[in-house]
C-alpha cells in the first residue's frame, strides 16, 4: 500500500449490477438482457419459439404428459466448480421427552478435503444446531451472504409443527441451506462448518460463546455512532434498490399465489360433493346410469389432479418465495455492514484532515481500515454474483416446474372428459337404433 493519501473506494467491478435484468420484472425490454436469455423478439404467435436457453419449444398439444423441466437444460453449475463436499439432510425423527419434544435430522456428509478426519459422517441435528451454525458464519465472515435459514417458528397455514408436511418443508429448506454453504468457496471452509458436519457433540463448541470471532468480526461491529455516509458508492447503492423492488415483486406474487391455493382449495372441497350427486343420481335412472357414473368418476378424477396441483404449490412453490424472502434480508444485512466499515473509513479519514499537524505518510490504522473496505466490497460483489446465478437458477427450475405441473393437470382433466364421450355416443347410437 502507497504511503500517499488513501484513494477513494472502488464503485465498479467487471459487470454493473445495473446491467442484471429483474427475474420478475415487467420493464425487461428497457433493460439489457442477461446473457443467458435468447432472442425472444417474435411474437407468441409465430412458429419458432425457444426457451431462455436456445431450446426449441413445440407449441402443439402434447399426446402424453409433457416435462418442461426435462426439455430445459439447467446448465449454470457455477462456473463448472469441482465440488469435493457433499452434505445432505434427511430422515426427520420425532423424539419426545419430559422435558420437550422436537424433531432431529440425518446430516449425512462425503467429502475428500483433509481439513475432515474422514471421508463420511452421519450425524443427528436439530433446528437450534442449524441456528448455531448460521450465527457463528454470521459473526465469523460478516462480509459474506449467509444463506438463509426456514423460519424457526410454524410457518404461516400449518398448525402442527410436529406434522408430515411441516417437517418435509423444513427438510427441504435445511438441506438447501446447509448445500449452499458447502458449494461456496469461503463459507465451506469455515471451521465451524466443519465440526458442525462431524462433531459428535455440539455442546462443547456452544459454550465457548462468542470467544472465537475473528478481528474482522470485531471490525465489523464498530459502532459509528450516527456517522452519515459522504455517499454509497453507486454499484451497492443499485444493490439496494434492486433489493427494494426484488421484495415488492416476490410480495405481490407470494399475495397472489396464497389466494390461488385458498381458491383452488375451495373449489375442491366443491368438486368433492359436486360427483357423489351424479353418482346418487344414477340409482334412479336406468337408461341414464352409466353416463351419470361417468360423469361423477371424472369429476372425482379432476379433483384428484387438482388436489395434486394445490399441494405442489404448497409444498414447493411458496417455500421459494419465502427463501428469497430471507435471502433478501441477509443480503441487506451484509451491506448495512458494508456500509459500517466504509464509515469508519471516512471517519477515520476526517479525523487525518483536521490533524494541524503536516503528515508525509498516511497513518497504519487508515490504511488497515482501506483494506478492510476493499476486501468487504470485493467479498460482497462475488458474493452478489453468486447470489444472481443462483437465483436464475432457482427461478428458472422453479416456473418451468409450475408450468409442467400445470400442464399435467390440464391434461389430466382433459383425458378425464375425453373418457366418458365413447360411452356418451354409445348411448346416443342406442337411442337412434331404439326409435327407428
Amino acid at each position: 500500500m502507497s504511503a500517499s493519501t488513501p484513494k477513494t473506494l472502488p464503485t465498479s467491478g467487471p459487470k454493473s449490477i445495473l446491467d442484471i435484468c429483474h427475474p420478475l420484472s415487467a420493464e425487461e425490454s428497457v433493460r439489457t438482457p442477461s446473457p443467458d436469455v435468447g432472442n425472444t423478439t417474435g411474437s407468441i404467435g409465430e412458429k419458432d419459439l425457444s426457451l431462455p436457453n436456445g431450446t426449441p419449444v413445440d407449441t402443439s398439444s402434447p399426446a402424453s404428459s409433457s416435462s418442461l423441466l426435462n426439455r430445459l437444460q439447467l446448465d449454470d453449475d457455477l462456473d463448472g466448480e469441482t465440488r469435493d463436499l457433499f452434505v445432505t439432510v434427511d430422515d426427520p425423527k420425532k423424539h419426545v421427552s419430559t422435558m420437550e419434544t422436537y424433531i432431529t435430522y440425518r446430516v449425512s456428509t462425503k467429502t475428500t478435503r483433509v481439513e475432515f478426519d474422514l471421508p463420511e459422517y452421519s450425524l443427528r441435528r436439530r433446528y437450534q444446531d442449524f441456528d448455531w451454525l448460521r450465527l457463528k458464519l454470521e459473526e465469523t465472515q460478516p462480509t459474506h451472504l449467509i444463506p438463509p435459514l426456514p423460519e424457526k417458528f410454524v410457518m404461516k397455514g400449518v398448525v402442527d409443527r410436529f406434522s408430515e408436511e411441516f417437517v418435509e418443508v423444513r427438510r427441504k429448506a435445511l438441506d438447501k441451506f446447509l448445500k449452499r454453504v458447502a458449494d461456496h468457496p469461503v463459507l465451506s471452509f469455515n471451521e465451524h462448518f466443519n465440526v458442525f458436519l462431524s462433531a459428535k457433540d455440539l455442546n462443547a463448541y456452544k459454550k465457548q460463546g462468542l470467544a472465537l470471532l475473528t478481528k474482522m468480526g470485531e471490525s465489523v461491529k464498530y459502532v459509528t455512532g450516527g456517522y452519515k455516509l459522504r455517499g454509497r458508492p453507486l454499484e451497492f447503492a443499485a444493490m439496494g434498490d434492486y433489493l427494494d423492488v426484488f421484495t415488492q415483486k416476490l410480495g405481490t406474487i407470494d399475495r397472489i399465489a396464497q389466494r390461488i391455493i385458498k381458491e383452488q382449495t375451495e373449489y375442491l372441497v366443491e368438486l368433492r360433493e359436486y360427483g357423489p350427486v351424479y353418482s346418487s343420481w344414477a340409482g334412479f335412472e336406468g337408461s341414464l346410469q352409466e353416463p351419470l357414473e361417468g360423469v361423477s368418476g371424472c369429476v372425482a378424477n379432476c379433483a384428484g389432479a387438482l388436489e395434486e396441483l394445490t399441494e405442489d404449490m404448497s409444498d414447493d412453490f411458496l417455500p421459494v418465495l419465502k427463501e428469497y424472502v430471507l435471502y433478501i434480508e441477509s443480503m441487506k444485512t451484509v451491506l448495512k455492514k458494508r456500509d459500517q466499515v466504509q464509515a469508519e473509513y471516512e471517519g477515520k479519514l476526517e479525523a487525518v484532515a483536521f490533524r494541524k499537524e503536516e503528515r508525509t505518510a498516511t497513518p497504519t490504522d487508515v490504511e488497515k481500515c482501506q483494506d478492510r473496505a476493499e476486501c468487504f466490497n470485493a467479498d460482497l460483489k462475488a458474493d452478489w454474483d453468486r447470489w444472481q446465478n443462483n437465483k436464475r437458477q432457482d427461478f428458472r427450475q422453479l416456473l418451468t416446474g409450475t408450468a409442467d405441473k400445470n400442464i399435467q393437470y390440464y391434461e389430466k382433466c382433459l383425458a378425464a372428459w375425453e373418457s366418458i364421450i365413447p360411452l356418451l355416443q354409445d348411448r346416443q347410437e342406442n337411442t337412434k337404433t331404439e326409435t327407428s
